[in-house]
């Protein structure tokens, strides 16, 4: 697979970082047995991890915006390019010592998502996506799912985190939806949920109460894999909504029916 020369930036910062939250995160489960601290340490561990990526961008390319998950934003001298990214999509998975938590790297260009970069550091999974040019997973093209029917699909979402987000209706969806697919996982990073769903792992995913850093490099990897995407209203901006719904485009139509049923007594 050829990677143009900014693909090549982003991934070679994005496994720059993945190294330092690796040599961290072997040391979270020794933590948990102590209690000393763990949320402090993966705090730590996200910050270095951050200003090696942030550096090793800015360096590359420095007249670029950057916009990170602490909500600290540069705006970039050319005006028109910004860096969208998260060191740690999955934190309550790093701390709990699961190995499910990524690195990612979107680059948008007046307004649209042009590169991406996912990476999980704890499995050298590595998923990238170029506007027109497809989705990878390593060095293998990603296609989205073919089924057509909920009864036949495995769905992803995301729980909203204890004080933010409403869990009422997230329940009410869930019971929703649970009563019309095969399966509904929950496996806690936005980011890696939309990469599974570019590769075909799950046939859709839905979620509420996102951040940009959440969303724009899996945005791409999924259309970038033949896939559909919407806010949950079935709107085009899902960043600018901080709602999606994911996968080919008969789940998420099916998806997107089964969301706006009406509420109990209402």
């Amino acid at each position: 697979m050829a990677r143009s020369a900014l693909l090549n930036v982003m991934v070679q910062a994005a496994f720059k970082a993945g190294k330092s939250l690796s040599r961290d995160f072997g040391e979270v489960q020794n933590l948990q047995v102590s209690m000393k601290g763990p949320g402090d340490y993966v705090s730590q561990a996200d910050r270095k991890a951050e200003k090696i990526l942030r550096e090793e961008l800015m360096k590359a390319r420095p007249t670029y915006g950057y916009l990170g998950e602490d909500g600290d934003e540069v705006v970039g001298t050319d005006g028109a390019h910004r860096w969208i990214v998260d060191t740690l999509d999955g934190a309550a998975n790093f701390l709990h010592g699961i190995p499910h938590f990524a690195i990612t790297v979107a680059l948008e260009r007046q307004g649209e998502i042009v590169t991406a970069v996912i990476l999980n550091p704890a499995t050298d999974e590595l998923y990238t996506a170029e506007r027109g040019g497809g989705a990878f997973l390593n060095d293998r093209r990603l296609r989205v799912a073919a089924r057509r029917s909920l009864s036949d699909a495995v769905i992803s979402s995301g729980t909203p985190f204890l004080g933010r987000g409403h869990h009422g209706n997230h329940l009410i969806e869930l019971r929703h939806v649970m009563g019309e697919v095969a399966g509904v996982r929950s496996l806690g990073s936005p980011s890696l949920a939309l990469a599974y769903v570019a590769a075909g792992r799950f046939d859709g995913h839905w979620e509420r109460d996102l951040m940009p850093w959440d969303l724009a490099a899996g945005i791409l990897m999924v259309r970038e894999a033949g896939g559909w995407i919407a806010d949950i209203d079935g709107g085009n901006k899902p960043i600018e909504d901080g709602s999606i719904i994911a996968g080919n485009e008969y789940i998420r139509k099916a998806l997107h029916e089964v969301l706006h049923r009406p509420m109990p007594g209402k």
